[in-house]
């Protein structure tokens, strides 16, 4: 075995212990996946998804990558689900090859397993496991959703803010490599609405504002001021999938 060869083993094995979903896969359910994947290093701004174009493959972020799916709206963007180390992106929710609704981009670089939608669909159709796991997986997605809209309907923007950034965090680690321009337009917001919430943080002691990024100073202070809607969808997601897959916890 060369070199070469033992990285990649070594990088798939970092994979399906590195995602929450793949985490969940047996030794059968890995076997009819992995020899069709693909180890890619993501970069920072990269278009994974167009709307309108079809899916052909599901990437699975591991290590600090995370994903923003946007909607455009009268010329502007706006973030209504992301995507870490706890999913996929990319034909989950669809059946097959189906033109994409969203636009995906790479928030933070870093590393995915890329699965053909057509291994995909085999494995599904051959693992009931496999196929209940992503039927999971897109309620939770869809929960993310739903939970965004009405967050951004009732709840103030310090605390919009403070739930993005624990998101963030959790995946992506205590530093964030993202100017408040960029984190006002994930949020929808007013650059000056966004800058005034940061800043309140920061005077809390919570973060720490440097050129081009945000630090994470004090996560159980960011807790106390973020809405219920974090702790609600990481509860949903134990409760549908879980360590195991099936949820329940």
């Amino acid at each position: 075995m060369d070199l070469a060869e033992t990285d990649r083993i070594t990088d798939v094995d970092r994979a399906f212990s590195g995602n929450r979903l793949l985490a969940t896969f047996s030794p059968d359910a890995r076997a009819l996946v992995e020899p069709a994947g693909e180890i890619v290093e993501l970069a920072l701004g990269e278009v994974i998804l167009e709307r309108g174009r079809q899916v052909e493959s599901s990437l699975f972020p591991f290590g600090s990558t995370m994903i923003s799916m946007l909607v455009d709206v009268d010329g502007r963007s706006i973030e209504v689900a992301s995507v870490g180390d706890e999913g996929a992106v990319g034909g989950i929710i669809s059946c097959g090859h189906a033109p994409a609704y969203t636009r995906a981009d790479v928030l933070v670089a870093g590393p995915a397993l890329r699965l053909p939608m057509e291994a995909l669909e085999k494995a599904k159709a051959r693992s009931g496991f496999v196929a209940n796991l992503f039927c999971r997986y897109s309620d939770f997605l869809l929960a993310q959703v739903m939970q965004g809209a009405a967050c951004n309907v009732f709840h103030s923007i310090q605390a919009r803010t403070a739930r993005w950034l624990l998101t963030a965090q959790d995946r992506a680690g205590d530093r964030l490599e993202l100017t408040q321009e960029a984190l006002a337009g994930l949020l929808g917001a007013q650059r000056t609405t966004v800058n005034a919430a940061v800043r309140s943080l920061q005077d809390l002691g919570l973060v720490e504002i440097r050129r081009g990024a945000i630090h994470i100073a004090d996560r159980a202070g960011l807790r106390q001021i973020s809405c219920e809607c974090y702790d609600q969808l990481e509860r949903h997601f134990k409760g549908v999938i879980g360590a195991t897959g099936i949820g329940g916890q």
